[in-house]
């Protein structure tokens, strides 16, 4: 796990740091501010690999641009900082020399569809050439485009992975089906990520689809229908790829770890990047409530730690009843005096997604259209009076009025107020 981050002249900011929590960190903010950004740091301090391009070095003049961060490994949180100070001449961020902290597993999802997956069994540094042992180069991650993680990921002939629609087919079809195989494994976390009991999920019958294509297509069986997971819509095949992408991870590390003769990891962090991203408000509601879960169904005792980007208020809505602060945390980046700002935000229900919206997370003053919010706000105005400063056009009871019947619907909250306050002042 990651304890720890501090930036100095690295992307948009000057420098900040970031004390991460054991369990959930939840980032929000404006577009453009570093959200994205520091997901591809923390997954580079976890990894020593990028899931893109490296991090921007800001070139000033006798200052260095330098990445600090701390790790959690299996012997603990590590004692000194490690450190990495941008190498101009090369272009490159140097590794430390120490053979890295071993973090867990760390799975990446980007919000472009595209998954990163770094597993200390497979990917970790090879054994030391100092010690006569010569080994073959392991990859330093796998990177799944939207279509590697259906149809399979090669590199120098080697099959990587078989993708989703191979694997699901195979993992069905094995005769010895018990509690942690991966088709019993995958039916589960297809499960949790259903967003509601009455909108469940769950894998059915394969079946041929096309005659230019020999493949058997996994299906889906949904309340209302049996589909081919290759004709499901974008935001249900995000969900089928991030749960697919969960259990092969976890499958592949178990039978590594099996012909290393080691043990399988205890920890699995996640790096979601809009967690929300193409899914329908009722997904929304229960995607991040089922990461937090989804790991148990993996291994019984797991740690997980998840660190997110979201734009939306159903989001953070939805972990209200599980947000716990002695291991969840909250940040939110800021623009100040044209400076970016990273805070962490004391925690606080809101109740519902309008409480979000017009918290200081989001900034709204009125969780409705531009031209409401204006229309309001000369309507308080004049009932307090305060006409001096009104527009030309809402500067008249007549006119006021107008414009809210425009943009307010007839059920709206605010007509009792403004009706009774109008009839009151006798206007």
């Amino acid at each position: 796990m990651i304890q720890q981050l501090h930036l100095k002249r690295v992307g948009p900011a000057p420098e900040f740091s970031v004390d991460f929590a054991d369990r959930l960190n939840l980032f929000t903010g404006d577009n453009g501010l570093g959200k994205t950004f520091l997901l591809d740091i923390v997954w580079w301090t976890l990894t020593g690999s990028w899931a893109s391009n490296p991090a921007w070095p800001q070139r000033v003049k006798g200052e260095a641009a330098e990445i600090s961060y701390h790790l959690i490994g299996k012997t603990g949180p590590t004692k000194e900082a490690a450190n990495s100070r941008f190498d101009y001449t090369h272009q490159v961020w140097p590794r430390p020399k120490a053979r890295p902290v071993m973090p867990g597993l760390v799975i990446y999802v980007r919000v472009d569809g595209s998954f990163s997956v770094w597993d200390p069994a497979r990917n970790y540094w090879k054994a030391s050439l100092a010690k006569g042992i010569v080994q073959p180069d392991r990859p330093n991650a796998y990177h799944f485009t939207p279509d590697n993680i259906w149809n399979g990921l090669e590199e120098e002939k080697k099959i990587l992975c078989n993708g989703l629609i191979r694997d699901w087919v195979t993992w069905q079809n094995q005769p010895d089906q018990n509690q942690v195989s991966p088709f019993n494994l995958l039916s589960k976390v297809i499960g949790k990520l259903s967003p509601h009991p009455e909108e469940w999920m769950k894998p059915g019958k394969p079946i041929r689809v096309a005659l230019e294509d020999v493949r058997d297509i996994p299906t889906i069986e949904l309340p209302y229908a049996s589909i081919p997971v290759t004709h499901a819509s974008a935001g249900m095949k995000r969900i089928l790829g991030l749960a697919y992408l969960l259990v092969w991870t976890w499958y592949e590390h178990v039978q590594a770890s099996e012909l290393l003769n080691q043990s399988p990891t205890d920890t699995v962090i996640l790096l979601m990047d809009e967690v929300e991203s193409h899914l329908h408000p009722q997904w929304q509601r229960s995607i991040l409530p089922a990461m937090l879960s989804v790991a148990t169904g993996l291994k019984e005792k797991i740690k997980t730690q998840v660190i997110a980007t979201t734009h939306s208020p159903l989001v953070l809505a939805s972990i209200e009843t599980s947000f716990d602060e002695s291991k969840d945390k909250l940040f939110l980046f800021g623009l100040e005096e044209k400076k970016i700002t990273l805070e962490e935000i004391a925690w606080a229900k809101q109740g519902d997604v309008v409480g979000w919206l017009t918290s200081e997370v989001f900034g709204l003053k009125q969780a409705r259209s531009k031209d409401a919010e204006f229309a309001l706000e000369s309507a308080e105005a004049f009932m307090r009076g305060d006409t001096q400063g009104l527009p030309d056009k809402l500067n008249t009871k007549d006119q006021i009025h107008t414009e809210l019947l425009r943009v307010l619907a007839g059920h709206d909250p605010f007509w009792p107020r403004w009706i009774v306050r109008v009839v009151e002042a006798g206007q």
